[in-house]
């Protein structure tokens, strides 16, 4: 399991982010959560570049979180924006490209079958472009049922992105989902949940994060995300999970 966090630690740009993240984490995702329809948002290529060199002096790996708001799940998405994004970081070979299905307001059995329709046409665009539909991860979202992202894993051979932090939101126990999505899973995302969730790891207590801490131990082998966006919540996060670590070893 490699131990990773977000590309927006420090309130600056990416590669300065990854500059100063180099050495302290064994992955990176790059969140390119805004993007423009001139593109403005992505890396340059003397970007790519240094992050490449980056990776293999520190023995990194990069994900990519796709733009927020493609509307992957809607009758007309934004799949080209997607496209942009996957080819501008090919060159990085990312181990996933994290992605969201949106969908509010589902209220009949034909909302639900049209959600799963589109997003399914929407991921085959966006596998072809990667190669491995493996390499797509779609998320669990906190407004959303588990069953939605189980109607994915059905009907596509993408992999899935489990959200710990937005499981602890919904109030559920994430160790069916755990059991359920490990063996699709190739990135993980665990945050603390207080007055919103994306918050330091410290904040779940110890007899809900060592179940979920030992259950990654025996059974994942992909990115484990620190998914916060500030240095304080990054290192207090990585402490809980040694911490916790540590419990777990101790108890067996």
């Amino acid at each position: 399991m490699r131990l990773g966090t977000t590309s927006y630690i420090y309130p600056a740009d990416i590669i300065t982010n990854v500059r100063r993240l180099a050495g302290k984490t064994q992955d990176v995702e790059l969140v390119i959560f805004e993007l423009d329809e001139r593109s403005s948002g992505l890396p340059s290529d003397d970007t790519i570049s240094e992050l490449n060199a980056l990776a293999a002096d520190h023995d990194m790996t990069y994900t990519v979180h796709l733009p927020l708001g493609l509307g992957l799940a809607n009758e007309q998405p934004s799949v080209a924006k997607a496209i942009r994004v996957i080819r501008s970081t090919e060159r990085l070979s990312p181990h996933a490209y994290i992605a969201h299905l949106d969908g509010d307001g589902l209220a009949s059995a034909g909302d639900i079958r049209r959600w799963i329709d589109n997003s399914l046409r929407s991921l085959e665009i966006i596998s072809s472009e990667v190669g491995d539909p493996e390499t797509i991860c779609v998320e669990n979202l906190d407004n959303q049922s588990p069953a939605m992202l189980d109607a994915i894993l059905d009907n596509a051979p993408v992999s899935c992105c489990v959200d710990v932090g937005h499981l602890w939101k919904q109030g559920m126990d994430p160790l069916p989902y755990l059991d359920q999505w490990l063996p699709r899973a190739g990135v993980v995302h665990i945050h603390g949940v207080g007055e919103r969730d994306h918050k330091r790891l410290s904040l779940i207590p110890a007899a809900r994060l060592d179940p979920v801490v030992e259950s990654l131990h025996k059974r994942f082998q992909g990115v484990l995300t620190f998914e916060v966006f500030n240095e304080r919540d990054f290192l207090d996060s990585l402490g809980a999970f040694q911490e916790s670590s540590l419990r777990c070893r101790r108890s067996r």
